[in-house]
């Protein structure tokens, strides 16, 4: 059946083993959040900061080793090459009692210890500005208290002192990303002097000193969130508008924006004039709900933007959804699996073929190549990559077997 799909793609000028190689070296940043639903290692306590995760399915991991346990089953399901992607929240304090804003790279040693013996590709961080007695009045970065706004700016700083241990620890760049909870339940009274605050403190982080060729530096939008409905200072417009100005990277989380708004889209817009771009990989079903990742058209249209535009390696590539409903460990690898089919898919495609027709206003025939992908047998080649990669299509019985021995004994 491979033989006969590589001949039917062979057709269509493309070379399937070329896409194969391809696709076995593009990194995933896979979340630990998933985990234990984001509560975290820190004792920072429920959620809070406009997030939400529904469900009480049995079997969340409830301290360091449970999660290193849980992750190292997901990863071995998962094809490809795996980063980790932590929260600051996810630091291993081992009876130190630290604030966030006192953060060092002893508290995430044992994270790096881990990913090493685990063959991980790296380690990618987000300082963690929620679920903590300091997010005052629902802001952090932009608040008008100057002392909550000086323990944000410091995490911060922390958080970019870790990556850039971490890169040293792994020998190549790590990406931070900054998101912040800030925003207002109603209409406010002002919407530009938080932006301006937001500004100054950003200014401030980015001036402690981090070495640029180490660390990758990102900013996260959000069109809203719980109990901020009316106003983000932290929007996309702001966001872009910072990272353009400061030479660092722009994060789209495709969560992040209205329905009817398509990261596939903002891609390539932002590629113009990035060299680096970053991706939260999630599913919202009506707003950023964080579902898991699934095989669907918006996944396989981000992925042909990053394949269609050279954009492997440029675009960082990261998961980012937590569901408490079902199996953990099956909704990391599902999502982690659609995001690497979206890949495969997209790399089955000769996207210059379909760019000439374009090109040529032969809009015909465009669109009935486009259609004639969409039955070639993209299933046959996904399963010999499987195979390759020592894994089959059914991950479900092995995660039971887990769930049966291991997580049913927590609760």
């Amino acid at each position: 059946m491979y033989d006969s799909a590589k001949k039917l793609y062979a057709a269509k000028g493309v070379d399937v083993e070329a896409a194969i190689a391809a696709l076995k070296e593009i990194p995933i940043s896979v979340h630990c959040w998933q985990g234990d639903d984001v509560i975290g290692l820190d004792g920072g306590g429920s959620l809070s900061g406009g997030i939400q995760t529904t469900g009480n399915y049995k079997g969340r991991a409830r301290n360091f080793d449970e999660l290193k346990s849980d992750i190292k089953k997901a990863f071995s399901l998962m094809p490809g090459k795996k980063r980790l992607n932590l929260h600051a929240s996810y630091a291993v304090l081992g009876g130190d009692k630290v604030d966030r804003d006192k953060y060092a790279p002893e508290h995430f040693a044992p994270w790096v210890e881990f990913a090493k013996k685990s063959g991980f590709d790296g380690i990618d961080f987000n300082p963690t500005m929620f679920s903590h007695p300091l997010v005052k009045n629902g802001l952090t970065l932009s608040s008008p208290d100057p002392e909550v706004r000086a323990f944000w700016v410091r995490h911060c700083i922390s958080c970019l002192k870790i990556t850039e241990y971490f890169a040293d620890e792994f020998g190549s760049p790590c990406t931070v990303n900054i998101w912040i909870p800030d925003g207002f339940k109603d209409v406010p009274a002002d919407r530009l002097t938080p932006r301006l605050r937001l500004k100054a403190s950003l200014d401030e982080i980015l001036a402690c000193g981090y070495d640029k060729s180490k660390v990758i530096v990102a900013v996260e939008s959000k069109v809203f969130g719980i109990g901020v409905e009316s106003y983000t200072v932290g929007s996309n417009e702001f966001y872009q508008n910072y990272a353009a100005k400061n030479d660092i990277c722009c994060l789209l989380d495709n969560g992040h924006y209205h329905p009817l708004e398509y990261v596939s889209d903002k891609l390539p817009a932002l590629l113009a004039f990035y060299d680096t771009v970053a991706l939260h990989v999630t599913r919202g079903v009506r707003w950023d709900s964080d579902h898991v990742v699934l095989f669907e058209d918006e996944l396989k249209e981000i992925a042909k933007e990053i394949v269609r535009n050279g954009a492997i390696g440029k675009v960082k590539i990261a998961l980012d959804y937590f569901d408490a409903s079902i199996n953990r460990l099956s909704a990391w690898v599902t999502g982690q699996r659609a995001m690497q089919k979206a890949l495969l898919y997209a790399l089955l495609i000769n996207h210059a073929a379909l760019k000439k027709l374009q090109d040529e206003s032969d809009f015909t025939a465009l669109m009935v190549e486009q259609e004639e992908y969409k039955t070639l047998p993209f299933g046959d080649v996904w399963r010999e990559y499987l195979e390759r990669e020592k894994l089959t299509e059914n991950y479900l019985t092995d995660i039971r077997k887990y769930e049966n021995k291991i997580l049913k004994e927590r609760n």
